[in-house]
C-alpha cells in the first residue's frame, strides 16, 4: 500500500479530519472529561495568516495521518523562523512500519525549504515517541507540566 504524503489546506480538509481527531484524542487525552472541541476557525485563520501547516499522509486517497505546525519568529530570536508541532498522527495500524519516520522526515523538510531554523514535537509520556525522534537527530530538551486549576486536589 503507497502512502501519499502532501500539504494540505487545513479548511479544506476538515470532512476528512473530524473523524481522525476525535480517535485522536481518545487515545491521548491526558484530561478526558474535557471534551474534545476543536477551533476549526483559529486553525483557519491561523493558516490564512501564514502561521500553520498541516501535513497529511493518505493511503488510497483516505486520510490515516497528519501532523500540525504553528511556524512563528521567535519571541526571543526575532531572526529565528521555528515550528511547533500542535498535533501529530497516525493511525495505530501503520505504526512500527517506518511510516511514521518517513513522514516526520518528510514533514521536516518541508519545514526546511521554508526556512524553518528549530522544530520542536510535544510528547506524551504515555504515548512516547521521542525514542524515533532521537534517531532523526532530535534532542530532549525540556519537560513539559500541567495541573488542573478547575477541581480540588
Amino acid at each position: 500500500m503507497a502512502h501519499a504524503f502532501d500539504r494540505e489546506r487545513v479548511y479544506e480538509c476538515w470532512p476528512d479530519l473530524r473523524p481522525l481527531t476525535e480517535r485522536h484524542w481518545r487515545e491521548i487525552a491526558h484530561y478526558q472529561d474535557i471534551p474534545l472541541n476543536v477551533s476549526e476557525y483559529l486553525y483557519d485563520a491561523m493558516e490564512r495568516a501564514g502561521h500553520f501547516r498541516l501535513y497529511t499522509v493518505r493511503s488510497d486517497g483516505i486520510l490515516v495521518g497528519y501532523a500540525g505546525f504553528f511556524v512563528t519568529r521567535s519571541t526571543q530570536h526575532a531572526d529565528s523562523l521555528q515550528a511547533v508541532q500542535d498535533v501529530l498522527f497516525l493511525v495505530p495500524e501503520l505504526r512500527g512500519r517506518k511510516v511514521g519516520l518517513e513522514f516526520i522526515t518528510w514533514c521536516d523538510e518541508r519545514l526546511r525549504e521554508e526556512g524553518v531554523q528549530v522544530v520542536y514535537h510535544h510528547v506524551k509520556h504515555t504515548h512516547n515517541f521521542g525514542p524515533l525522534l532521537a534517531s532523526l537527530g532530535y534532542e530532549s530538551i525540556g519537560t513539559v507540566w500541567g495541573r488542573r486549576l478547575d477541581v480540588e486536589r
